[in-house]
């Protein structure tokens, strides 16, 4: 039995498309409210928040991935992460399940140094902060050997169906819409960015992988980082129109923050819009070469031709 802990969002539903078409159709789906992505899915309502039913959860699992998320608000990732890490860490010892981490790199230096695996966490806010902590919770008791256990990193989201990220909603979801792009703090900074059924793919390769245990990887990106410039280009040729941006500086999200909560949230990680970001998968690929990265052109293609992504 594979179990997805935090199902329903884009990433734990390509997980369970590449789970049920590479690995197995034991699959089971936990969260508040859990859909079946296919017919042999089994669901399991379960609240993270409670250790016992995290633990009945993933209760006869042999690999636990936990992919879950949280709305971004400061406080409310305070409260629940760790709790949630801590029962999922709890449950996978008692039932001697491995477990599957998918991390974000809000941690690393805003700076336009390569991140690679062990680069030195450096979080400056309470989202990074959050995030570290619940990272070095798990990085712990791998060294401890207490678990089985793999993080599996990605940077920023682009991609299809629910996929949430500032540059879908800012960039190409506007661009879909007909609207101007509106580019965040800097349209000529190289971005990483992951075409979220890569990021998956990539995850449940990694789970499935007994060597890859122990250690922490960083999931596969295209490694010719583009600019928002280069980016809206590529939109120009495959929508045939001459897109026109809007770049939003950073003093406007503070006045934007002060009426909004949400863009107050989204403000923390504007610092990481003004320097090139340059995540290196290198170590991914090296070890699974014949993984086939989706590439900006291709995902931009696919995000501005298909008729609907939601």
């Amino acid at each position: 039995m594979h179990t997805i802990l935090g199902a329903n969002g884009q990433i734990a539903e390509e997980l369970t498309r590449y789970l049920h078409d590479n690995i197995t159709h034991d699959v089971r789906l936990v969260s508040r409210n859990p859909r079946k992505v296919h017919d042999t899915d089994q669901l399991v309502a379960a609240n993270l928040l409670d250790a016992d039913a995290t633990a009945d959860a993933v209760k006869g699992s042999d690999i636990a991935y936990l992919t879950v998320g949280l709305p971004i608000d400061s406080t409310l990732w305070e409260q629940q992460f760790p709790v949630m890490m801590a029962n999922t860490i709890a449950a996978c010892q008692k039932h001697d399940t491995k477990l599957v981490f998918f991390d974000n790199t809000y941690m690393y230096p805003r700076t336009s140094t390569p991140q690679v695996e062990n680069t030195e966490f450096r979080p400056v806010g309470r989202k990074a902060t959050v995030r570290a902590h619940i990272a070095d919770m798990l990085l712990e008791q791998m060294r401890r050997e207490t678990i089985e256990a793999v993080i599996c990193r990605a940077p920023e989201f682009y991609g299809p169906g629910k996929t949430q990220s500032l540059t879908n909603s800012a960039i190409f979801d506007r661009i879909r819409q007909g609207k101007r792009p509106l580019v965040p703090v800097s349209a000529h900074t190289k971005r990483t960015l992951i075409w979220t059924p890569d990021a998956s793919r990539g995850m449940g390769l990694i789970g499935n992988t007994p060597d890859a245990y122990g250690h922490t990887w960083h999931l596969p990106v295209d490694p010719q980082r583009l600019t928002y410039q280069e980016m809206v280009a590529i939109a120009d040729e495959v929508t045939d129109r001459d897109i026109n941006y809007i770049t939003i500086p950073e003093k406007l999200f503070a006045l934007g923050g002060l009426i909004n909560q949400s863009v107050k949230e989204a403000s923390e990680l504007l610092p990481r819009y003004r320097d090139d970001n340059i995540f290196d998968s290198t170590k991914f690929a090296t070890r699974f070469p014949d993984f086939a990265v989706t590439t900006y052109r291709q995902g931009i293609t696919q995000l501005l031709t298909e008729k609907s992504n939601k």
